[in-house]
C-alpha cells in the first residue's frame, strides 16, 4: 500500500535529487572495489588450478589491495550519505507523518531500559540500540528505537573453547506513556513450549520469579499468550476484555508474534523483524517513488499503536 508520496514535497524532492547524485558516486566506486577484490580472488583461484599457484596469488593480491583501498577511501563518503539520508529524509517523512516526530540515528534505548522492560527473561551480552524516534499522539507521548540483543555460549571443544552468539531479540521496542503508576508489573510474552512449560510449573509449583501467571477469560488471548504479573487485580484490571482484543489485533496486524509489558506507569512493545529499517539505499535509485513506503509504513504502524489500544482514553489518573 502507498502510504507517503513525494508528490508536492518539492523540499524533499530537491534533497533527494541532490542526494542520488552522491549515491550513484558511492555505488559505482563500490562495484570497482568490489569487482576488484572478486577479481584477483578468481586469479589466484585459476592459477592454483592451473598449477601456479604462487605466482597467481602474488598477482591477485594486486587487485584485492587496490579493491580494499577503494572501499576504504570512499566509506567516509559512505557513512555521511547514511546519516544524512535518516536526517534529511525520513526526518522530513516523519514531519509530514506528525510535526511532533523527530529521530536521531545515534541514539536508542537503553540495554538497563531494555532489561527493565522484562519483555525477555535473558539479560544480554552484547547490545546494539539505533535509530530512535520520538514523538507524541494527542496526549500520549511515545519514542521507539531499533534494537539487537543477544546473548553468548562458551563451549569447550578439544580445539579449546567456541563462542557463539544468540539473538535475544532483534527488531524495535515501542514505548508509550499509560498515564498509571502501576502498583506492580504485568508481562504478556508470546505462547509457546518453554513459556507453556513454565506457566505449568508457575500455576502447580512455584512461582515465576515473583510473578504469578494471570488466569484471563479470554480464550484467544490465552492461547496466544502467557501473561504474568506481580499483582492479579492490577493486572485484569489493565487487562480488560477491550484491551486483549486490541492487543490480539495488534498482534495479529504484526509478522512475528508481539511481547508486551506495564511497568511504572510505561507500556512496552518488542516488534520482532527481520531487517534494519531506516537505511540509505547504495544500489537502488532514491528516486523511486516507492522507496519511502515501508520505512515511514512502519512508523506509521507505531504512531497508531496509540489509537490501536486506545491509550489517549484517560481511564486513570497518575498517582
Amino acid at each position: 500500500m502507498q502510504f507517503f508520496s513525494l508528490a508536492g514535497n518539492v523540499a524533499l524532492q530537491n534533497v533527494l535529487a541532490t542526494m542520488e547524485v552522491g549515491r550513484k558516486k558511492i555505488a559505482s566506486t563500490q562495484k570497482k572495489g568490489y569487482f576488484s577484490i572478486g577479481g584477483g580472488i578468481v586469479l589466484g583461484i585459476v592459477g592454483s588450478i592451473l598449477g601456479v599457484p604462487m605466482p597467481s596469488i602474488i598477482a591477485g593480491l594486486i587487485p584485492v589491495i587496490y579493491g580494499g583501498i577503494v572501499l576504504y577511501k570512499i566509506n567516509d563518503e559512505l557513512q555521511a550519505y547514511k546519516q544524512a539520508y535518516k536526517r534529511d529524509v525520513i526526518g522530513e517523512a516523519l514531519q509530514f507523518l506528525d510535526s511532533s516526530l523527530t529521530i536521531s540515528p545515534k541514539d536508542g534505548i537503553l540495554a538497563n531500559e531494555f532489561i527493565q522492560s522484562q519483555l525477555f527473561s535473558t539479560e544480554p551480552d552484547r547490545y546494539k540500540t539505533e535509530d530512535l524516534v520520538c514523538g507524541k499522539a494527542d496526549k500520549t507521548a511515545f519514542y521507539f528505537a531499533e534494537v539487537h540483543a543477544e546473548y553468548k555460549t562458551v563451549t569447550q571443544t578439544k580445539n579449546g573453547t567456541k563462542t557463539e552468539w544468540h539473538d535475544i531479540f532483534k527488531g524495535i521496542i515501542f514505548v508509550a506513556d499509560f498515564n498509571k503508576n502501576f502498583n506492580g508489573v504485568t508481562i504478556v510474552r508470546p505462547k509457546d513450549f518453554g513459556s507453556a512449560i513454565g506457566a505449568w510449573f508457575s500455576n502447580n509449583l512455584f512461582s515465576f520469579g515473583s510473578n504469578d501467571v494471570i488466569k484471563l477469560e479470554n480464550v484467544d488471548f490465552a492461547k496466544a499468550f502467557i501473561t504474568y504479573g506481580t499483582d492479579q487485580v492490577e493486572s485484569r484490571y489493565l487487562l480488560t476484555p477491550a484491551m486483549m482484543e486490541r492487543i490480539l489485533k495488534l498482534n495479529n496486524n504484526s509478522k512475528y508474534s508481539i511481547s508486551l509489558s506495564f511497568i511504572q506507569s510505561r507500556m512496552y512493545i518488542g516488534f520482532p523483524l527481520d531487517r534494519n529499517y531506516f537505511e540509505a539505499p547504495i544500489f537502488k535509485s532514491l528516486l523511486n517513488p516507492d522507496l519511502l513506503n515501508e520505512d515511514i509504513s512502519t512508523i506509521k504502524f507505531m504512531y497508531d499503536i496509540i489509537k490501536e489500544l486506545d491509550l489517549n482514553t484517560r481511564i486513570w489518573g497518575k498517582g
